[in-house]
């Protein structure tokens, strides 16, 4: 099975027993009287130390014991002697299975930027701060899977390689076997895709949706929880080029049980990562406050885990756009001019329109509905007036939308209406506009972008610092 992990280790009584510790060295410290050895293993953030005798071990060793280098330590877990940890390692043998020379390893025991950080995306989880946010996703992760197998909810594997483009957008990565130097054309001049692997134009996914829905229209409840791709060039501190989403589908679901699952959800998930990652939110909590310290106290952020508590411990205020348009217009920031953006019935609410309701107006999560026709997606289904839709987005401190999601068009002749009005070829979707045809029902989902959950969580700023390997313009060398 394996060592014992120090993880598990540090939950042992220290009664003399020995033990056998393998992982990496984080400090090496020495002094007339010991040679205090920190070791790691990524199990947990915190260190085990261990500790050998001047003259215990040759100076040709020792040297090679260094920031980073990879150990195997036996020796017998006892009581420790200083403060800081209740047990140690007096150590009888170190192996050194790696070493890292401090001349040319990256990382050392100091503070590193996170720019700097991203530059050596396969060194970093090494670090504490990105160790803490690994095992916080895998959490979620392991939370999310969790909470819809308990809630009867089938995990429904939806194509990553796609014909249609589900959110209409158009910047999609495109899947070819065609040889790009000597590529097939048409008598018109044009890419012959017929040619090609598939028959026609492929695509990496952009969302599992629209098949996902074809699952709930036999399954009843399913979700996906899988990579999505975006070909945008958008060089942010909030967009990836490749990222995980979460979609539940449900049949037989109006929009206020759409709603209800939405916020339930949220709020077991940040549950769980409250209780079972409590070393890692203190650990991320102290260094967000070490990093704004300097800031003025108007412009800190909520501390961590009073910001997590914020979602846990409220219940989601649910109002329609419309009302919130109404309130944003009579707020002091919009008399005022302080909003960037303006507002007005109509708008795409930005960040900062949505983040006023959040933390100044009801200083609680928000959910918003019926939202204007033309700025949500084609499949929403649309209200009786004809103007809205019925469509929902959570919105949370800090971050603004982290969920959208609406009830679906479950009527043809309406759905196919939209698909014309947004220019969509039917025959592209003919397999989605079928499910309207036989047995239809009315249904509903969301979308979760994961990584958008983890920054929240974590309270870091930057999407690229929640992905072990994040994928952005220009960057993918990892």
């Amino acid at each position: 099975m394996g060592p014992l992990q120090i993880k598990d280790l540090l939950l042992q009584a220290p009664e003399s027993q020995s033990v056998t510790l393998k992982g990496w060295v984080r400090t090496k410290r020495e002094s007339k009287n010991a040679i205090f050895i920190a070791l790691n293993d990524g199990s947990t953030i915190n260190n085990i130390q261990a500790v050998a005798q001047p003259g215990q071990f040759s100076a040709e060793l020792l040297l090679t014991v260094t920031t980073g280098s990879c150990l195997k330590i036996t020796g017998k877990l006892v009581e420790s002697q200083g403060s800081g940890q209740a047990a140690e390692v007096q150590i009888e043998d170190i192996h050194v299975y790696g070493t890292a020379d401090p001349e040319v390893y990256p990382l050392q025991p100091k503070k590193h930027s996170l720019e700097f950080l991203r530059e050596i995306a396969h060194l970093r989880p090494r670090t504490n701060t990105f160790g803490a946010i690994l095992r916080i996703r895998h959490t979620l992760a392991f939370a999310i899977n969790k909470y819809f197998h308990d809630k009867g909810f089938f995990y429904l594997h939806t194509p990553i390689i796609t014909a249609s483009d589900a959110e209409g957008a158009g910047e999609m990565f495109k899947v070819t076997t065609l040889d790009l130097d000597k590529l097939p054309r048409t008598e018109e001049g044009a890419i012959n895709y017929k040619e090609d692997f598939f028959g026609r134009e492929a695509n990496l996914t952009v969302s599992g949706q629209l098949e996902g829905e074809l699952g709930a229209l036999a399954l009843s409840k399913i979700y996906t929880f899988g990579p999505t791709f975006r070909a945008e060039n958008s060089n942010t501190s909030r967009h990836l080029a490749e990222f995980w989403m979460i979609e539940p589908e449900m049949a037989f679901y109006e929009l206020e049980d759409n709603m209800d699952l939405a916020e339930d959800f949220v709020k077991t998930v940040i549950t769980y990562a409250l209780e079972n990652c409590q070393d890692d939110l203190n650990f991320l909590q102290n260094r967000l406050a070490e990093e704004e310290k300097s800031k003025p106290q108007n412009e800190r952020s909520l501390p961590l885990l009073e910001k997590l508590r914020f979602v846990v411990d409220n219940p989601f205020e649910r109002l329609t756009y419309t009302e919130a348009i109404d309130i944003l217009l009579k707020s002091k920031p919009h008399k005022e001019k302080k909003f960037q953006y303006p507002v007005g019935w109509g708008i795409d609410l930005s960040s900062e329109h949505e983040r006023y309701l959040v933390e100044k107006h009801f200083k609680k999560p928000v959910i918003l509905t019926n939202y204007p026709r033309e700025i949500k997606s084609f499949y929403m289904k649309l209200d009786d007036d004809g103007k809205t839709v019925r469509a929902m987005d959570v919105l949370f401190p800090g971050i603004g939308e982290i969920i959208g999601g609406s009830q679906r068009e479950d009527n043809y002749e309406k759905l196919l209406e939209r698909v014309h009005e947004v220019g969509i070829d039917p025959e592209t979707i003919w397999w989605y506009l079928e499910t309207r045809q036989f047995g239809t029902a009315p249904h509903s989902g969301f979308g979760l972008g994961f990584e958008r959950l983890v920054l929240f969580v974590t309270g870091m700023t930057n999407i690229r610092d929640v992905i072990p390997f994040p994928r952005y313009p220009k960057s993918a060398e990892f």
